[in-house]
Protein backbone atom coordinates (compact mmCIF):
# COMPACT_ATOMS: atom_id res chain seq x y z
CA UNK A 1 0.00 0.00 0.00
CA UNK A 2 1.59 3.45 -1.59
CA UNK A 3 1.50 6.22 0.62
CA UNK A 4 0.63 9.36 -1.12
CA UNK A 5 1.09 13.15 0.36
CA UNK A 6 -1.45 14.55 -2.14
CA UNK A 7 -4.95 13.38 -2.56
CA UNK A 8 -5.71 12.34 -6.25
CA UNK A 9 -8.28 14.12 -8.00
CA UNK A 10 -10.01 12.41 -10.31
CA UNK A 11 -12.00 14.56 -13.18
CA UNK A 12 -15.17 13.54 -15.37
CA UNK A 13 -14.90 15.31 -18.61
CA UNK A 14 -18.56 15.41 -19.49
CA UNK A 15 -19.21 17.40 -16.05
CA UNK A 16 -16.97 20.20 -16.20
CA UNK A 17 -19.23 22.99 -16.25
CA UNK A 18 -21.96 21.34 -16.65
CA UNK A 19 -25.12 24.08 -16.99
CA UNK A 20 -27.31 24.57 -13.66
CA UNK A 21 -28.79 27.84 -14.21
CA UNK A 22 -32.23 27.82 -16.13
CA UNK A 23 -33.66 30.36 -18.02
CA UNK A 24 -35.88 32.08 -15.16
CA UNK A 25 -32.94 31.91 -13.39
CA UNK A 26 -30.60 33.48 -16.00
CA UNK A 27 -32.82 36.59 -16.64
CA UNK A 28 -33.27 37.16 -12.88
CA UNK A 29 -28.87 37.38 -12.46
CA UNK A 30 -28.98 39.56 -15.23
CA UNK A 31 -31.32 41.98 -14.40
CA UNK A 32 -29.08 41.71 -11.01
CA UNK A 33 -26.14 42.30 -12.23
CA UNK A 34 -26.94 45.55 -14.67
CA UNK A 35 -28.53 47.00 -11.68
CA UNK A 36 -25.47 46.34 -9.27
CA UNK A 37 -23.37 47.59 -12.31
CA UNK A 38 -26.02 50.71 -12.91
CA UNK A 39 -25.33 51.62 -9.31
CA UNK A 40 -21.15 51.48 -9.79
CA UNK A 41 -21.43 53.78 -12.78
CA UNK A 42 -24.19 56.08 -11.52
CA UNK A 43 -23.80 56.81 -7.69
CA UNK A 44 -21.03 58.69 -6.17
CA UNK A 45 -21.12 57.22 -3.25
CA UNK A 46 -17.91 55.56 -1.54
CA UNK A 47 -20.24 52.74 -1.31
CA UNK A 48 -19.97 52.12 -5.09
CA UNK A 49 -17.61 49.80 -5.40
CA UNK A 50 -19.77 47.34 -4.46
CA UNK A 51 -21.87 47.38 -7.64
CA UNK A 52 -18.84 46.18 -9.29
CA UNK A 53 -19.70 42.59 -7.75
CA UNK A 54 -22.42 42.51 -10.76
CA UNK A 55 -19.79 41.47 -12.78
CA UNK A 56 -20.50 37.61 -11.12
CA UNK A 57 -24.16 37.69 -12.26
CA UNK A 58 -23.58 38.67 -15.42
CA UNK A 59 -20.54 35.60 -15.89
CA UNK A 60 -23.00 32.77 -14.16
CA UNK A 61 -25.57 34.01 -16.77
CA UNK A 62 -23.20 34.22 -19.93
CA UNK A 63 -21.89 30.62 -18.94
CA UNK A 64 -25.06 28.83 -17.56
CA UNK A 65 -23.61 27.52 -14.39
CA UNK A 66 -23.18 28.92 -10.89
CA UNK A 67 -19.98 26.79 -8.95
CA UNK A 68 -22.33 27.48 -5.92
CA UNK A 69 -24.75 25.68 -7.38
CA UNK A 70 -22.48 23.23 -8.49
CA UNK A 71 -21.20 22.59 -4.54
CA UNK A 72 -24.70 22.75 -3.33
CA UNK A 73 -25.85 19.70 -5.80
CA UNK A 74 -28.56 21.92 -7.02
CA UNK A 75 -29.81 23.43 -10.66
CA UNK A 76 -32.84 25.21 -11.81
CA UNK A 77 -32.11 24.42 -15.55
CA UNK A 78 -34.45 21.44 -16.89
CA UNK A 79 -32.29 17.96 -16.97
CA UNK A 80 -32.62 17.76 -21.37
CA UNK A 81 -30.76 21.42 -21.46
CA UNK A 82 -27.92 19.80 -18.80
CA UNK A 83 -24.93 19.57 -21.46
Amino acid sequence: MALTLFPVITINRGSIMQKNVGSADKIVRIVIGLGLLGFALLSDSPARWWGLLGVVPLLTAALGNCPLYSILGMSTCPASARK
